[in-house]
């Protein structure tokens, strides 16, 4: 399970959820629309250094260098 950050495109909002797979619709709180993940912010590797090119989807991932 993961924290992860949405925007909604149609209220604008941002907000945090927590999902039990990265790629689970999520739908906004404030307005019911469906929400679009928002990569802001350093993204970590497993082993906690950062990745140089993660696309976010880690299913496909050949793993973090």
């Amino acid at each position: 399970m993961a924290i992860l950050q949405y925007k909604c495109p149609e209220c604008g909002k941002e907000f945090e959820e927590l999902v039990k797979k990265f790629d689970e619709k999520v739908a906004c709180p404030f307005c019911g629309a469906a929400a679009e993940r928002c990569y802001s912010g350093a993204m970590f590797s497993a082993t906690g250094t950062h990745a140089k090119k993660c696309g976010g989807n880690c299913k496909t991932c050949g793993g973090c260098r």
